[in-house]
Formats: structure tokens, sequence, C-alpha cells
């Protein structure tokens, strides 16, 4: 990756519904020099995807949980089978330490809260937290200086 690459990187990160006419006005490249590009990043996975973000609260589900979820109870792939079906559960992890999985979960407020809640505690110990703020909900993602991407 050279500096055009990560460039293109941040503007990409910052507005994903860029046209390719604007991206390669913005970096001073042809169309299908932005094109290619955008081709080689996807290839090798830099870019995984493109989509929407959206707000959990303005579709109803206005209380987001981290769920720690430890002394799992039965094989990891049946919970992570389990757990792909569940639309209330945003991201999980599997994690180091004595907490297998760390979920993060936007429900309907305490009472969605309280079935996702009883839906997981088959799997293991459940130690739940309510997010009252995001100081950082999202950041933008750029190669560190020093690192060697080619």
């Amino acid at each position: 990756m050279d500096k055009v690459d990560i460039q293109l990187l941040k503007i990409l990160q910052e507005d994903g519904r860029i046209t390719i006419s604007d991206l390669s006005k913005k970096l001073a490249l042809s169309r299908p020099s932005v094109s290619e590009r955008l081709l080689r990043l996807q290839e090798k996975g830099i870019i995984v995807e493109f989509s929407a973000r959206v707000s959990p609260a303005k579709l109803g589900r206005e209380t987001l949980l981290f769920i720690q979820i430890s002394e799992l109870k039965g094989e990891a792939k049946t919970f992570e089978d389990f757990i792909q079906i569940v639309e209330d559960i945003i991201e999980c992890h599997r994690v180091t330490g004595p907490i297998s999985y760390t979920i993060k979960a936007a429900v309907s407020g305490i009472d969605g809260m309280r079935k996702l809640v009883d839906r997981l505690i088959p799997y293991g110990t459940i130690n739940t937290s309510v997010i009252l703020a995001s100081p950082v909900p999202y950041r933008h993602l750029l190669p560190m200086e020093d690192e060697d991407l080619s």
C-alpha cells in the first residue's frame, strides 16, 4: 500500500457512498486507476465489505448490551451455531482468559434484554452490562505509519 491507497481508505471510510468519479477527483487519478486500486484492496482483503451503518435505536433497539459468557456448557460449535441465528446479537467474539465469548447486542428495552439472557443461560454463565454511552462508537482504521503492507 502506498500513500494514495491510504488516502483512498480514509475517504471511503468517511463516505462509503462516494462515486468513482468523485474519488478520482479527490485523489487526482483517472477513474480506471481508482477502480483498479479498489479492486486490488478488495483482493488483498484490506477492504472486506461495503455496508451502511444504521442506528439501532431508530430501529427500535434502543438498549445496547455487552454480554460475557464464561464456563461454556457444551461444544463451542453448538453455541456458535446458535448465536448465528439470534438477531439481537450484532457482534460476538471468542476471547482468551476466563471469559469464553464477548457479545454485543441491541435489544428493545429491559424486556428484550431479559428474553435474550434467558436464551443464553443454557450455554454458560452470563454477565450482562448495559451500555450507557459510547465515547468511541466506531473508529476508522488506517495502516500504522511504520507498517509495510505490500
